[in-house]
C-alpha cells in the first residue's frame, strides 16, 4: 500500500513502541491471518453495530465513505451506525462496555481515562495479533501506537494493543485573516506577540479569543497550550507514563495557570465565559464576531465548510516546541462484542487508503492518504503544521489523560480559576490531590 509523506515524517518521532510477540502470539497472528484469508465477504451474514462521535467533519466523511464500501463488500451483512455525543461517551462509557448492546466497534479517547481504563478492566478486545495479521501496523505509525497499548494498569505506551487510530489530531490557532488586516496585526511568532495582539483587539473593543467554559473542558485545551510554553519532554513522560514525579507548583504548571487567569483579566475572553457553551463559541467564530478561536483540528473540516464570508487561517500557538495533540481517537473492539470480525473488516476499510485520502480533501489529518491529490492551500497547511509538530517530537497528548474522570476535575476548577474564585495556586494544589492519589493506587 502507498504510503503518504506524512507517514514518513512521523516516524521520526522520539516515543517509539516496539511490540515483542511470544510464540504464543506469532501463532495467534498467523491463525488470525489465515481466518482473513478465508473469509467470504459476499457470504457472510450478520449485523455490525458501529459508534463513533463524528459530525459534519473529515472524519464523519471518511468513515461514512468506509461504512458504504462495507456494505457494498458485505451485502449480506445489516450495518447499524450510530452517532454518539462525546459527552455521552464520557459520562456512560464504561456503562455502554457492559451492556448487552454493545457495539462491535466504537470510537474511544486514549489515555488512562479511557481507553486505558476500559483495556485494564477487561472491557476491551486485544487486537495485538489481530493488528500483525491485517497489515495495521504496517500502516500505523509506531508512534501513533503509545496511546493504543496499554499495560495490566491502564498506563499507555506499554502493553498489548488495545485500539488502533487512522488519524493525527492537534489543538492549533484558528484566525480571521480579514479581521487581521483590518486591525494591521500580523501572525505573531510569540506569546508576547500573541498577547499583543489581543491587547491590540481589545482596545478595538473586541473580544479577542472565543472561549466556551459551560462544560469547562474547552478551557482546558487553552490551559494546556499555555502550560507547555515551560514544559519539557520528560515532565510529559512523568505526567502521562507515570515515569517519575510531576510538580504542580513547578514552573510549568503554574505559569500556566498564572497565564490563563491573567488573559481572563485582560479581557481576552468573554465575562461571560462559563456560560458559554463550546458550540457557541466555535459559531461566534464562524459568524467573524472574533479574529481567534484556539481548538482542535475536529473543527477544521466543519470551518472549511461553514466560513464563507472571511479568509481564515491557522497557525501553532507561536513560541514553544511542544503542541497538545496525538495519534487521534481509537477504534476499539468490545470485548462483548457478537461479531468481531465484521469490526475488524471495517478498521480495514478506515485504514485504506481511499477513504483516508476522503478524510485529507476534507480537512483532516491522515495517515495513509494520498496527499498528491489535495489542492486546497488550507488543508495543506493543516498537513504542513501537523508535520512540523511530529518533526519537533513536538505531541504532548491532552491534559485529561492520565486519571480516570480527571476531565471533571480540570474542568471544574478551570471554571473556577476563570471566575477568579480560586487562585492559581489553589488550582494547582487542587488538580495535584486526585492525580497523585489515582498514580499511587497504581503502583
Amino acid at each position: 500500500m502507498k504510503k503518504s509523506l506524512l507517514w514518513i515524517v512521523v516516524m521520526v518521532l522520539s516515543i517509539s513502541m516496539v511490540a515483542a510477540f511470544s510464540f504464543a502470539g506469532c501463532k495467534a497472528a498467523a491463525e488470525a491471518a489465515a481466518a482473513v484469508a478465508e473469509e467470504t465477504p459476499s457470504d457472510v451474514v450478520g449485523t455490525l453495530k458501529i459508534w463513533d462521535m463524528e459530525v459534519d467533519n473529515a472524519f464523519s466523511a471518511s468513515w461514512g465513505f468506509a461504512r458504504e464500501e462495507f456494505k457494498a463488500m458485505y451485502p449480506n451483512v445489516t450495518v447499524e451506525y450510530e452517532m454518539k455525543t462525546f459527552e455521552q461517551m464520557e459520562q456512560s462509557g464504561k456503562m455502554f462496555l457492559n451492556s448487552a448492546s454493545v457495539p462491535d466497534v466504537m470510537q474511544c479517547c486514549s489515555g488512562l481515562s479511557r481507553a486505558g481504563m476500559y483495556a485494564s478492566e477487561g472491557l476491551l478486545t486485544d487486537l495485538t495479533a489481530v493488528a500483525e495479521a491485517r497489515g495495521w501496523n504496517d500502516i500505523t505509525p509506531p508512534s501513533f501506537q503509545t496511546t493504543c497499548r496499554y499495560n495490566e494498569q491502564g498506563v499507555m505506551g506499554s502493553g498489548n494493543l488495545y485500539g488502533v487510530t487512522n488519524y493525527g489530531d492537534f489543538v492549533m490557532v484558528y484566525y480571521n485573516k480579514d479581521m487581521f488586516t483590518q486591525y494591521g496585526v500580523e501572525v505573531p511568532t510569540s506569546l508576547a506577540e500573541l498577547e499583543a495582539v489581543c491587547d491590540k483587539f481589545v482596545a478595538e473593543g473586541i473580544v479577542p479569543i472565543t472561549l466556551g467554559g459551560l462544560t469547562g473542558w474547552p478551557i482546558g485545551h487553552v490551559w494546556w497550550e499555555l502550560v507547555l510554553y515551560n514544559a519539557d519532554r520528560e515532565l510529559i513522560n512523568n505526567y502521562f507514563l507515570y515515569t517519575g514525579d510531576v510538580d504542580f507548583q513547578g514552573e510549568a504548571f503554574a505559569s500556566g495557570a498564572e497565564k490563563l487567569a491573567e488573559w481572563a483579566t485582560k479581557g481576552y475572553f468573554d465575562p461571560n465565559v462559563n456560560g458559554i457553551s463550546y458550540d457557541d463559541a466555535n459559531v461566534a467564530f464562524v459568524q467573524g464576531q472574533t479574529p481567534i478561536n484556539i481548538t482542535g483540528g475536529w473543527m477544521f473540516g466543519s470551518f472549511l465548510e461553514k466560513i464563507t464570508d472571511f479568509d481564515w487561517g491557522i497557525f501553532l500557538m507561536p513560541g514553544k516546541n511542544l503542541n497538545q495533540g496525538s495519534g487521534g481517537d481509537l477504534w476499539v473492539v468490545p470485548e462483548k462484542a457478537k461479531n468481531k470480525d465484521l469490526a475488524y473488516a471495517y478498521i480495514d476499510l478506515t485504514l485504506k487508503e481511499e477513504a483516508q485520502t476522503i478524510m485529507a480533501l476534507v480537512g483532516g489529518v491522515p495517515i495513509n492518504a494520498d496527499l498528491t491529490q489535495i489542492t486546497d492551500q488550507k488543508v495543506l497547511d493543516l498537513n504542513a503544521a501537523f508535520s512540523t509538530i511530529v518533526a519537533n517530537d513536538g505531541m504532548a497528548f491532552y491534559p485529561d489523560w492520565p486519571v480516570p474522570g480527571y476531565i471533571n476535575v480540570l474542568s471544574s476548577n478551570l471554571q473556577e480559576l476563570l471566575a477568579g474564585t480560586i487562585t492559581p495556586e489553589e488550582f494547582n494544589n487542587a488538580i495535584s490531590i486526585p492525580y497523585n492519589e489515582y498514580k499511587e493506587s497504581r503502583e
